[in-house]
């Protein structure tokens, strides 16, 4: 293993420790303990990339980081309150607020006591999965970007390629779709395509000819991206190093593996920040809501980031459609596949595609966490 990597390590382990030294002088002194709202908000490398990526300042990106770890309890609380009449949720900037959609009046008490908005739509999440469901099943043509339930519309969103938009086979498309139920229709630029990349130099893994990016630590290994490798196939590291083997790999349909890890090659609950922002600290996965603020991290670009834009989204690649996917408006590039998606502590997902690059912006997808680690039986490694 290379010098730079044993010296991340250390750092890496050097965190933990104070980390740990920290909440043992808390103890000591009486004072409150820190919750994950305030920990998130103190990294400096964090807030200085929100404030590049997002356009905030300072004092905002703070506040924002508290107010989308608040909007994660109240999501699944306020899901609760409004029962079958649920219609999706998103975070809104603007008010530092979660808005929860609902079909039925008579749950708004109930559903803002959680300390939501509320919202009334047509639509309930169910209505629109089943929906979504029946348009999954159909061919899509090259010229679909992808779909996904948006609760804001209260309809399935589906995207097409702007040069595409009036090519037969996108029309049927579009038109079977509509006869699967309520169906709103938005133009890409580009389509979407995979962030994997031929051999170059930088701090990624390899397998083949092929670099991606590590995703997420679990015990036993990591997680990443399924177009990176096929199972069985040989990881090497940054300097031809063996590292370990894909035990499990799904593309498409999914877009998530993992690699077993030894060799001298260990693992830590640890984002790479690159010397752009502080290596952050994974201490779990809960989902950010639509509108949270999400960074990337990848041995291509880096460290980028974003908002979230769209879960459950259906993208149609080339190599065919991959499915549950959350749709992001944070940049990446051949390389970046497989690498790390995060919100503010919580692990998010690991990078599949998208389209763009760093220069002139884009949109980017990844494979949720949580279904990666409940598919294999794999447990986050956290802090």
């Amino acid at each position: 293993m290379r010098r730079t990597t044993v010296l991340r390590s250390c750092l890496s382990a050097a965190l933990l420790l104070s980390t740990v030294a920290a909440g043992a002088a808390t103890q000591a002194s009486a004072a409150p303990a820190p919750t994950a709202a305030d920990r998130a908000a103190a990294s400096p490398g964090l807030i200085t990339a929100m404030q590049r990526d997002l356009g905030l300042s300072r004092a905002q990106a703070t506040a924002r980081l508290k107010a989308e770890t608040k909007a994660r309890t109240v999501e699944r609380a306020a899901e609760r309150a409004a029962g079958g009449s649920y219609g999706g949720s998103w975070f809104e900037a603007k008010s530092g607020k979660l808005v929860v959609a609902i079909t039925d009046d008579a749950r708004r008490t109930a559903v803002q006591a959680t300390g939501a908005r509320v919202t009334l739509v047509e639509h309930s999440e169910r209505q629109l999965d089943a929906a979504m469901a029946r348009i999954d099943r159909l061919d899509a043509p090259s010229g679909v970007s992808g779909w996904h339930v948006d609760a804001k519309s209260s309809s399935v969103v589906v995207g097409v390629v702007s040069a595409q938009k009036d090519d037969n086979d996108v029309q049927a498309f579009v038109a079977r779709a509509r006869e699967a139920g309520p169906v709103t229709v938005t133009e890409t630029a580009k389509a979407p395509r995979t962030f994997a990349a031929g051999t170059v130099g930088g701090d990624p893994y390899y397998t083949g000819n092929v670099r991606c990016s590590i995703g997420f630590s679990v015990y036993g290994g990591f997680v990443t991206a399924g177009h990176c490798g096929q199972p069985s196939a040989s990881v090497r590291g940054w300097d031809g190093s063996y590292i370990g083997n894909f035990q499990g790999s799904s593309f498409p349909d999914n877009d998530y593996a993992w690699v077993n890890v030894g060799s001298g090659w260990w693992t830590v609950p640890v984002v790479l920040g690159w010397g752009t922002v502080s290596d952050q600290l994974v201490r779990g996965s809960g989902e950010a809501p639509v509108g949270a603020s999400v960074c990337r991290s990848g041995s291509t670009t880096h460290w980028h980031c974003g908002t979230v834009l769209a879960k459950n989204e259906t993208v149609n690649y080339s190599q065919g459609a991959v499915h549950q996917m959350t749709k992001t408006s944070v940049c990446a590039e051949p390389g970046d596949s497989g690498g790390s998606f995060i919100s503010g502590d919580q692990a998010q997902g690991v990078t599949s595609g998208g389209w763009g690059n760093c220069s002139s912006g884009g949109e980017t997808w990844h494979q949720p966490i949580n279904e990666i680690l409940n598919r294999y039986g794999l447990t986050l490694h956290t802090a």
